[in-house]
Order: structure tokens, then C-alpha cells, then sequence
């Protein structure tokens, strides 16, 4: 048995949507209080009213663009002002557009890492003082396969900066492990989010098809990886990474899945 986490609090970025919202959703279900930062206000409002109807649990909102240090820092102070204190951050928000290298802009690049790499290490220097108040802080961040395992065309400067978060978070593991806090990773492979529709039928029948389970994965199998992290039980787990894919990268090549 888990030692309960009921009352415990988490902040989680990027929770408006996709895995962001998964996430959150688990952690509600576990007891947590739980703050969705994300950038858009209307999505915020809606993710917020969806979890409370779903698992009655408290569910605040802040407005806020993690690529900026001052608003990394205010989603800290929010979570202190409306939780007393943080035990749990995932780190989780962001972004992924398509741009072949050959037309890769300055600002393409710029774009992509101050989101996912700078955002991840401000949001955990910004909640460092609750996560270490709390006795038994735990950061999770969201990298994925695509950078630190596989490669997909258009996506170099997405890739690149998935397996920064790698790096980053070896160090960070050290450097925190003196106070109490943990710092992990989940790479997820892919996921069913609100984005997959758009790609169509075709699309998903053939991501389906080159994973072993024939499936994609649910937000919430996120959700729940991140929460044995942020488990008591996972306390002397720290600088680690878990690959959550149905077997997706395990295949050498389309010909393995043949016959199964």
C-alpha cells in the first residue's frame, strides 16, 4: 500500500490540456489540491471546471507563460498564497511546432527552448523553497521519447530540447538531493490528446499500428507514472527517467511487429 497524499499540493504547467490535464486529473483523484498554470485563460476555466465536476477535488487557475522567469515565479507564489505550500511540481507545459531544418529560423529554435528547456529549469528554481518547506518535494518533469530515444522529421529543435530537460535533470537531481527533493522524468511515446483528430483516421491507424500494444497511450497513463514519482514509496527514486510508450520503441524495425 501507498501512503495516502490526500491534502498534498501540486502544481502542474501546462494543464489545460492533453497530458497537461491528465496529469492533473490523477492527482486530483489521489487527494492532491491541484494548480493548472497554462497561457490561455478561457482553456484554464473549462480544464478547471471539467476536473472539479470529475473528481470533486480543488482545482485553481493562474494565467501564465513559463518562458518568462517572472511569471515562473508567480505561479510559485500563487500556489503558496492559495495552498500554503507545494509539494509536488510537474513540470509539463510545451511546445511543439513543425519546421524542417532547412527552413529553421533563430526564432523557431528560441521559441521552443525557452518554453520547454528554460521553463522547466525556472519553474523548479522558482518552486525550490515550498518543494524543500515540504518535507518530501518531488519534481516531474515531462521530456519525451522524441530527442533523448527516437528522431521524427520537423521536429529537430523539439528533440533537442526534450533531451536538454535529460540533462538538466541529472544535475538538478544532485544538486537537490541534500534537501529532501526528488527530480524525475516521463517519456511519454504517443499519446491520445484533443490534437490527434485534426491529424485524422490514417494518421492514427498508422502511429497504432508500429506500437506493440496496437494502441495509444491515454493522457492519464502519464498521470500515473508522474504519480508514483511523487510517492512517498519513490522517495530514494531521484535523476531517473521512465519511457511510458507501449513498447513503441522497442521494435528495431516495422518487420518486428509482423505476425504478432
Amino acid at each position: 500500500m501507498f501512503t495516502p497524499l490526500t491534502g498534498r499540493s501540486v502544481v502542474v504547467t501546462g494543464g489545460s490540456k492533453g497530458i497537461g490535464k491528465g496529469i492533473a486529473r490523477v492527482f486530483a483523484r489521489a487527494g492532491f489540491q491541484v494548480l493548472l498554470a497554462a497561457r490561455d485563460e478561457a482553456s484554464l476555466a473549462t480544464a478547471a471546471a471539467d476536473l472539479r465536476e470529475e473528481t470533486g477535488g480543488r482545482i485553481e487557475t493562474v494565467a501564465a507563460d513559463v518562458s518568462l522567469v517572472a511569471d515562473c515565479r508567480r505561479i510559485a507564489e500563487t500556489a503558496l498564497e492559495r495552498f500554503g505550500g507545494i509539494d509536488v511540481l510537474c513540470a509539463n507545459a510545451g511546445v511543439f511546432p513543425e519546421k524542417p531544418l532547412t527552413e529553421m529560423t533563430e526564432q523557431d529554435v528560441d521559441t521552443v527552448f525557452d518554453c520547454n528547456v528554460k521553463g522547466t529549469m525556472f519553474m523548479v528554481q522558482a518552486c525550490l523553497p515550498a518543494l524543500e518547506a515540504s518535507g518530501h518535494g518531488r519534481v516531474v518533469i515531462t521530456s519525451s521519447i522524441t530527442g533523448p530515444i527516437t528522431g521524427y522529421p520537423g521536429w529537430s529543435h523539439y528533440g533537442a530540447s526534450k533531451a536538454a530537460q535529460l540533462g538538466f535533470l541529472r544535475t538538478a537531481a544532485i544538486e537537490l538531493a541534500p534537501r529532501g527533493i526528488t527530480v524525475n522524468a516521463v517519456l511519454p511515446g504517443n499519446i491520445a490528446t484533443e490534437g490527434l483528430a485534426d491529424m485524422g483516421d490514417d494518421y492514427r491507424r498508422g502511429m497504432e499500428a508500429a506500437i506493440p500494444q496496437r494502441r495509444l497511450g491515454a493522457v492519464e497513463d502519464i498521470g500515473y507514472a508522474a504519480l508514483f514519482f511523487a510517492t512517498d514509496e519513490a522517495g530514494y527514486v531521484t535523476g531517473q527517467s521512465m519511457v511510458v510508450d507501449g513498447g513503441q520503441i522497442l521494435p528495431e524495425s516495422p518487420a518486428a511487429l509482423e505476425g504478432i
